[in-house]
């Protein structure tokens, strides 16, 4: 089982080396209109609105601005960074993860945020790279838990994404499949929202690769052409432009 804080502490890690060596206006292609520097500012405003959350136990949405200022142009950006994710493990070690909490996904217990906060991390380090012009790895175990939470989310998820409200069709089904970890997911579309489950099955449309592959491709970090892609391509492509958060 995920020890999801430890998972944070060693994803942030990473984002730090990385912006140590860059260049904080470099643009960030998967994240349109941002450079590093902005990428770096809103996962550490991030990292500080859920550590808010979670300390206090609140019972409903925190506005985001209400806790969270950005650094100034003067700040040293990888120590702002690193301050943010050290009171967030803090937070994140000493909550009860049976307790209520308010978020925005479908668990409403603490346990939702350092699960939540492992995937945000990773899939923007994952920007980061590809702003460096390196390819990202994500841990198996940790892209195929990022998989399911993805999709357990993404009915809950219209606040942040509001295009979401278009995802409808006529209950085709897009089959995801790993093939270097056991991992296979069926989501079907039907006239209004969506349902998935894990296992195999045939679908209207298929993608299948290497399962850091796929928890990006599901992301809109990396085209579906980067694997193989099998039967209806429009509706495969049209699910993940609507989708990727």
């Amino acid at each position: 089982m995920t020890n999801y804080p430890m998972a944070v502490e060693t994803e942030v890690g990473a984002v730090a080396r990385l912006l140590e060596r860059a260049d904080v206006e470099t643009p960030v292609p998967t994240c349109p209109g941002w450079t590093i520097r902005d990428l770096v500012v809103h996962l550490g405003g991030t990292h500080r609105w859920a550590t808010h959350i979670v300390a206090t136990r609140a019972a409903e949405r925190v506005p985001y601005r209400q806790v969270v200022t950005d650094p100034s142009p003067s700040d040293d950006l990888v120590a702002w960074l690193r301050s943010g994710a050290e009171d967030l493990l803090a937070a994140l070690r000493a909550a009860d993860p049976d307790a209520p909490v308010w978020t925005w996904g479908e668990d409403r217990h603490q346990r939702f945020w350092p699960r939540r906060m492992l995937h945000e991390t990773i899939v923007h380090r994952a920007d980061l790279e590809i702003a460096l012009g390196l390819s990202p790895r994500i841990d198996p175990e940790h892209a195929v838990d990022g998989i399911d939470e993805f999709l357990a989310n993404l009915p809950h998820a219209r606040s942040i994404a509001p295009r979401l409200e278009r995802l409808t069709a006529s209950g085709e089904v897009v089959h995801l499949h790993a093939t270097d970890v056991e991992g296979e997911w069926l989501v079907t579309l039907p006239p209004a929202g969506y349902a998935w489950s894990r296992g195999h099955g045939k679908g209207d449309a298929a993608l299948r690769g290497p399962v850091s592959d796929l928890l990006l491709v599901v992301y809109g970090r990396r085209s579906p052409d980067t694997l193989a892609v099998f039967g209806d391509r429009e509706l495969l492509e049209r699910w993940i432009t609507t989708t990727a958060l």
